[in-house]
């Protein structure tokens, strides 16, 4: 097995500590589980698409507005108001 040496603060040293007595595992053991677990899910996890690849399709499709609708202030005249 592999060693692996890293730093964290103190606070989380003391809720590893509380933690691995908890479950009755070692430090390492429950690091290792918590990796485990973590890695998993990351692999699992569907990927993070932007707001274009989501709206892909609909990017262009409308015609006919006012062509300045982004560096006209005019437009946002009655923004916010009911």
């Amino acid at each position: 097995m592999k060693t692996l040496t890293i730093k964290i603060s103190p606070q989380l040293e003391q809720e590893i500590v509380l933690a691995s007595e908890r479950e009755h595992l070692s430090k390492s053991e429950l690091v290792r589980r918590a990796l485990v677990v973590y890695i998993s899910q990351r692999n699992a996890a569907v990927p993070t698409l932007s707001a274009l690849e989501q709206a892909g399709d609909l990017v262009g499709c409308f015609s006919g507005g006012p062509s300045d609708l982004s560096s006209n202030p005019r437009h946002l005249d009655d923004f916010g108001r009911v």
